[in-house]
């Protein structure tokens, strides 16, 4: 697949706080594909919603 260059935004939607006995596979996927974003892509800034600071 060719990288597409026309995308300017990505949105990337996690799973919400983590409750006590909930595994945080969901959480760590997003971080994880966040940091990849940035890796790949070059993108300089991300933020979390739920904690409401630059990555």
């Amino acid at each position: 697949m060719p990288k597409r260059t026309d995308i300017k935004t990505i949105l990337i939607i996690g799973a919400g706080p983590i409750v006590i006995g909930q595994a945080c596979e969901f959480d760590y996927s997003g971080t994880q594909a966040t940091r990849a974003l940035k890796r790949k892509r070059g993108l300089e800034w991300f933020w979390s919603i739920q904690i409401l600071q630059p990555l």
